[in-house]
């Protein structure tokens, strides 16, 4: 491996220059921000005895005082200003190896040089001097303090010599190799994927030292790459045993006096309609029509609550994860196999403890009346999504056949017409909703999901998409009513009534900035956006999308846009979703792979008992937690879905194929394959055509000699150069003819 030949340097240099000098100044001054130190005292800090090095510390402390990045407070002692220019942020390491520092008090992200990080890592809290060089027009700035680590722990491939060992870590940001001492290397050997933890990091060292924690396998064997995956963030991929344990112990059957506790609706027609390949099943909805005509919808949850008591070792390991993990080839379940596809999964046939949001709706999909609790269910019917298309897409048909190559069961059978009825009803009501939510501003994004065959070994042998339908936005509806009207009913108070702390689900409105770069930016393929008003920008922003989708360009624009949104996160401080373009929302919904959900449950039967608001920091502590780890599994869900496309591609070396410029920088296009979506890199110094030049007002590569362009979004033919998995990259060549 390439990398591994920069290891060689680490110790000491023996020559005259002394290393991070600048560096371990501010260190120094830094920890004695209220004492100034002449450089005597520097000198000794830094263990610099002899001559020469005390000339350079002299020389050095006189350039940064002329630099203005130290303050001379009398003669010949020194402080740092801790008035100005000192920034406490977080880094964001690029793939380049350079960063940027982000932080709250300064106007935009700060540029820092690789060579300025001072073993600064992706995701440090740090101390940075900010300030601005006489060449350049924007700030750049130097780590001058590590204040706390993000990570600890990375994973990585060994490198064995006979005397220690080197870690080369998967994450790009992560460009030091981890030096591993011969007694800290344990059982790993050489090829090994491990996780090793960060134990020091000598001033007078390139890399930082540490000792491997964990050997996941042979690097390159899926198993291995896929527990990688969840290692990189710190995700289970096991139960511990007491977990597993406690809910084998739990009490699953229905009693008598626990039914009468609820309301029973076990008579009233229920069915379930999710993805064919699911396992555990968290609504269902049942329908009736009433005597005056209207309907009665209920929405049915599983009520995991009832099952993890608060407090308990499941409920703590809930918590600690938050969240179900979907990878391409498995799931990583919130709670244990007994409860997620078991005891509160609401299959077909089986009595369930429910939590039930019941609505009256007249034919127009006006909501007339509500009721939120506690039910007791039975499911009639498991549907698929594709078999209920069938029925939406066949209103005439009585009954409806469900063909066997879509079925369920493998048979062609024929639906019964009360439950086709009420699918029939439902998707009615449910593209009334949808239209009136688009009508008030909501955001229609429809973005394909790419899905992969997988044969008995779990290797990709073939690339699907996935599209939402009438069957998926059916759900869809009745779950986002659901979740806005249990937040409208905790959350919105009549004046002089009490604040409740709740858990929302907020989206903030998007940037101004980055709508008008997105604006800028798909102006070059024709399309617009109108930013004078909220409904004016989500309308522009619904035409885009729809302008674009099936075009070579539409996932490219669907991406684009989704990135200039804000990030939909939990809290107790409602400041309502722009996305849904509703005042309240929360999740209530999917209780079995959402933590969130779960204290949703809680929390709304605590006031449906009629109990005093909750601590508001205590549940605020919790959705931050919710939302990380959120962040993390979907960091996870994505590195699987490249570690696929790489997999797959790795069967199509030196193969053609017509692609869509996805990305461009100063280094090389990024292309995205038309026919899979895979995405991959054409670097700029294969492009031998011409000399190109980078234009980032343009997004394009533009040729220095004949003109020849290269911009986002043109189609392109390219070929397959290399399916990297160790660095989970795609290289390709760009055919120029």
């Amino acid at each position: 491996m390439a990398r591994g030949k920069r290891n060689k340097g680490i110790f000491k240099s023996k020559g005259k220059i002394v290393k991070d000098l600048t560096k371990n100044i501010f260190k120094t001054l830094n920890s004695n921000q209220n004492k100034p130190l002449n450089y005597k005292q520097i000198a000794a800090n830094l263990g610099l005895k002899d001559h020469n090095s005390k000339q350079q510390l002299l020389a050095k402390l006189e350039e940064l005082k002329f630099q203005k990045k130290i303050i001379e407070i009398e003669r010949g002692k020194y402080l740092l200003d801790a008035t100005k220019n000192y920034h406490i942020g977080q880094l964001d390491v690029t793939k380049s190896g350079n960063a940027y520092f982000v932080c709250d008090d300064l106007e935009e992200d700060v540029f820092i040089h690789k060579n300025d990080l001072n073993s600064g890592l992706n995701g440090d809290t740090v101390k940075v001097y900010v300030y601005k060089r006489a060449t350049k027009k924007k700030v750049e700035g130097e780590v001058v303090e590590i204040i706390e680590r993000y990570k600890h722990h990375f994973v990585g491939t060994l490198q064995l010599s006979t005397s220690y060992g080197f870690v080369v870590p998967d994450d790009f940001s992560m460009s030091n190799d981890i030096f591993i001492p011969k007694e800290k290397i344990g059982n790993a050997e050489n090829g090994d994927k491990v996780v090793a933890e960060i134990t020091d990091w000598p001033s007078d060292s390139k890399n930082p030292f540490g000792i491997i924690t964990r050997v996941l396998g042979k690097s390159g064997e899926h198993n291995t790459e896929i527990h990688a995956i969840l290692a990189e963030y710190d995700l289970p991929y096991e139960f511990p045993s007491q977990v597993e344990e406690a809910a084998k112990a739990l009490e699953i059957e229905i009693t008598e006096d626990e039914i009468a506790k609820r309301r029973d609706l076990r008579d009233v027609l229920t069915f379930t309609i999710d993805p064919k390949d699911a396992k555990d099943f968290d609504d269902a909805l049942s329908f009736q029509v009433l005597e005056n005509g209207n309907y009665q919808i209920g929405i049915h949850i599983a009520d995991v609550s009832h099952y993890v008591q608060e407090g308990s070792v499941l409920d703590n390991e809930a918590f600690e994860r938050a969240t179900s993990v979907y990878l391409v080839d498995r799931v990583v379940p919130m709670l244990p196999e007994m409860l997620s596809n078991g005891v509160c999964s609401l299959r077909p046939n089986e009595e369930k403890l429910t939590f039930s949001a019941i609505f009256e709706m007249n034919e127009k999909a006006e909501l007339l009346h509500q009721w939120f609790g506690r039910t007791v269910t039975y499911s009639d019917k498991r549907f698929a999504y594709e078999e209920a298309q069938v029925i939406i897409e066949n209103p005439e048909a009585n009954p409806p056949t469900i063909p066997s190559e879509i079925s369920l069961t493998g048979e062609s059978y024929e639906v019964d017409t009360n439950i086709a009825k009420a699918i029939l009803t439902l998707d009615s009501l449910a593209k009334k909703m949808r239209a009136k939510r688009l009508k008030s501003g909501a955001l229609a994004f429809d973005k394909i999901e790419t899905k992969f065959n997988l044969n008995e070994k779990s290797e990709p042998v073939g690339v699907f998409f996935k599209e939402s339908k009438d069957a998926n936005k059916l759900i869809e509806e009745f779950m986002l009513l659901a979740n806005k009207k249990v937040a409208e009913f905790i959350g919105r108070t009549k004046s002089g009534q009490p604040k409740k702390t709740f858990i929302y689900r907020v989206h903030d409105e998007p940037n101004v900035d980055k709508l008008e770069a997105l604006g800028n930016l798909v102006s070059k393929f024709g399309y617009a956006i109108n930013t004078k008003s909220r409904i004016s920008t989500s309308s522009s922003l619904n035409k885009l999308l729809k302008d674009a989708h099936g075009k070579a360009e539409s996932n490219m624009i669907e991406t684009l846009t989704i990135r200039s949104m804000s990030k939909a996160e939990y809290t107790t401080e409602n400041i309502g979703h722009y996305g849904l373009a509703f005042d309240y929302y929360s999740h209530f919904t999917s209780p079995i792979r959402r933590y969130p959900d779960v204290m949703a449950h809680r929390l709304l039967q605590h006031y449906l008992d009629r109990g005093k608001s909750v601590s508001a920091e205590e549940y605020e502590e919790k959705c931050k937690h919710s939302s990380e780890m959120e962040m993390l599994a979907s960091k996870a869900e994505r590195d699987s879905i490249k570690y696929m496309q790489i997999k797959y591609m790795q069967n199509f070396t030196g193969k053609a194929f017509k692609g869509v410029i996805s990305g461009v920088t100063e280094w090389g296009i990024y292309v995205e394959i038309i026919e899979n979506k895979c995405e991959g890199m054409v670097r700029l110094r294969d492009i031998t055509s011409d000399h190109f030049i980078f234009d980032p007002e343009e997004y394009a590569l533009i040729g220095k000699r004949y003109g020849e362009t290269y911009r986002l979004g043109d189609e392109v033919w390219i070929k397959v150069k290399n399916a990297d998995l160790e660095r989970k990259h795609l290289d390709f060549f760009l055919i120029e003819d």
